[in-house]
């Protein structure tokens, strides 16, 4: 049975309103159009920082594309959340994607690199003391929520740091982040981000 991540953040959000906090998030972001309608959503009820830790993404020069992109919407929006940024650790990827490199995209190769992102922002998040961390993911209609709601939550588990439960394409999230991204002029890239994605699309 598909669980209601949506729901899930909704009640986190207003258990926190509640006890009159806004607290730490850690947010992965993907690119910059994921990240504008999580942004948005999130904006007054975290303290956000984002975090890019994207090294699934190739060529280098598409990496280095998607991340200035990022930078400068959060510059262009200019509402204090600030930019963590991490190592171009792309062996790392291909370490974890061997003997997975002919799979469909959204298989299980996807899956290893949805824990690998979300491992390095807990990690960071615990670092930097943080209460939770997530990422915008959930955002896009070609990810499965269910998959990487499942992974954060066993991360939380591991590492004993608050996941943020989300299923961000819900209230039309996924068709906000276009929106934004006409507003913004943003860069949308044609592919998730490995080559092998782009190879067997």
């Amino acid at each position: 049975m598909k669980i209601n991540y949506d729901k899930y953040l909704e009640e986190i959000i207003k258990e926190n309103e509640q006890k009159g906090i806004k607290p730490k998030l850690l947010l992965h972001t993907c690119c910059a159009p994921c990240s504008s309608s999580v942004i948005e959503r999130l904006g007054k009820n975290f303290n956000i920082t984002v975090f890019y830790y994207n090294p699934n993404i190739e060529p280098k020069e598409e990496y280095e594309h998607r991340k200035e992109e990022q930078k400068r919407f959060l510059k262009e929006i200019n509402i204090g959340i600030k930019f963590e940024d991490c190592d171009y650790d792309n062996e790392e990827f291909k370490n974890i994607s061997k003997g997975l490199e002919s799979l469909p995209e959204g298989g299980f190769r996807c899956h290893e690199c949805y824990k690998l992102r979300l491992i390095k922002t807990a990690q960071k998040a615990i670092e930097l003391n943080y209460d939770y961390f997530g990422t915008t993911l959930t955002v896009s209609p070609y990810k499965n929520s269910q998959v990487l709601n499942q992974i954060g939550k066993e991360i939380e588990e591991k590492y004993n740091i608050k996941y943020l439960f989300s299923d961000f394409k819900k209230k039309e999230g996924y068709k906000k982040s276009i929106e934004l991204s006409k507003e913004y002029n943003l860069y949308r890239q044609n592919y998730c981000g490995c080559l092998y994605s782009k190879n067997t699309e």
